[in-house]
């Protein structure tokens, strides 16, 4: 058992998915506490009316503000390799097709992927983890696709896998095979698709425990409609549940697949218009905006408010990658989205618990405060969340509790 005392604003966020128009009413529980028995909470409310013994342990929250534990459902967060040359050709001018032209881009990730071992890729991803489990981050989703083979997109999954067993962080994984076209297949996509879905691998990764989904990115200069209909098609056969990287530099039909194959996300969206947020409403799809890809390469954000106005679920997540998006902080991230997109700090705060939740198929136990839901909560170091917000780039966690368990506690 356990209570959080003396909080000053417990944010009870509910069940996900929340469409848009509601994201912006939390219930705010003053002078709060929270009991916790077996990683499940049992009872939260007022402090005054706390039925604990005086000998239970106890985490002061010493009058910061308790939200439930982040979850970050959209990242690269194992691959090998840095492209901050890279980086600073763009600052210089440089096109993308220009810095593949000259050996850069994806090709480095998937080089440095393909000559690490599986031990070195879970070596190099372990710190980033601790980083982001300090910045109040519980659950993360995990992408393969730096492999662009068989073996090393099975690599990357294992190593995921092995993750998830090593430190605290929930960790939830995606076949992305379907990234881009390797160089071996350049001029043959159906070829290189037949391989990564072929059944015997679709099969093992079922079979593993691999991947709970399967993403492609659609997109004209990677894989067009129909090939990510077949991607999404034949892993859904292996109970792979479809997710997609849609409209993120062209509008080429990637959100009305989604929502015609029943896919769990649409993600990026920077170029998605009116039909498609109406498809993915219809079809229970949830929108995943990814603010800090567009930061970090200086593109217009999606259109927040539009998804928001028109009732959609939206989720907020890092897109944490080499190439696009190399930010480890989800908090940084909301206050992006709050910043840019026009959000408001509570429906960021939704965004990044009960929609992401809902994302990974997590909301029956994870990214809400309720009797019975999974204990992972955040004690932050300010009086509500607006600040959290507000003071973008300070660490304001306090303490961090996962399945019951205070597993950063920053008090001592």
């Amino acid at each position: 058992m356990l209570a959080i005392r003396n909080i000053g604003e417990l944010n009870v966020v509910p069940r996900g998915p929340v469409g848009g128009r509601s994201m912006g009413d939390v219930e705010i529980v003053a002078n709060a506490a929270v009991l916790i028995r077996d990683g499940r909470i049992e009872w939260f409310g007022p402090q005054a009316e706390l039925d604990a013994a005086d000998d239970c342990p106890a985490l002061d929250a010493r009058g910061g503000c308790v939200i439930p534990g982040l979850i970050d459902c959209h990242t690269h967060t194992v691959f090998a390799g840095s492209r901050e040359r890279e980086f600073v050709q763009r600052l210089e001018g440089k096109s993308y097709a220009e810095i593949a032209e000259s050996g850069g881009g994806i090709r480095v990730t998937v080089e440095a992927v393909r000559n690490a071992s599986c031990d070195e890729l879970v070596e190099l991803a372990l710190p980033r983890l601790n980083r982001m489990l300090h910045r109040g981050v519980t659950t993360v989703e995990i992408k393969s696709g730096y492999g662009l083979t068989v073996g090393t997109e099975l690599k990357m999954l294992e190593a995921v896998k092995r993750l998830d067993a090593l430190q605290p962080i929930e960790l939830v994984g995606t076949y992305l095979a379907a990234h881009t076209t390797p160089r071996e297949f350049e001029d043959r996509p159906d070829d290189y698709l037949d391989l990564i879905l072929d059944d015997s691998v679709l099969s093992r990764i079922r079979e593993d425990g691999l991947a709970e989904f399967c993403d492609v990115f659609c997109e004209r200069t990677a894989f067009d409609v129909p090939r990510s209909r077949r991607v999404l098609l034949a892993a859904k056969r292996f109970g792979l549940t479809p997710k997609l990287h849609a409209d993120q530099i062209t509008q080429c039909g990637a959100t009305l697949l989604a929502a015609e194959v029943g896919a769990i996300s649409a993600d990026h969206l920077e170029n998605t218009h009116d039909k498609a947020i109406a498809a993915m409403k219809s079809a229970g799809t949830v929108g995943v905006l990814l603010p800090g890809c567009s930061f970090y390469l200086g593109v217009d954000q999606a259109p927040a408010r539009k998804l928001l106005d028109a009732d959609l679920p939206v989720a907020v997540a890092t897109d944490l990658n080499p190439g696009s998006s190399m930010i480890e902080s989800l908090p940084l991230v909301m206050s992006i989205a709050c910043i840019q997109a026009k959000m408001t700090p509570t429906e960021v705060l939704v965004a990044a618990t009960a929609n992401a939740a809902a994302a990974i198929n997590r909301q029956d136990r994870l990214g809400a405060i309720g009797k019975g839901l999974q204990a992972d909560l955040i004690v932050l170091d300010v009086p509500n969340f607006d600040r959290c917000v507000y003071e973008h780039g300070r660490d304001a966690v306090r303490a961090v509790v996962k399945n019951g368990e205070v597993v950063v506690n920053k008090n001592l």
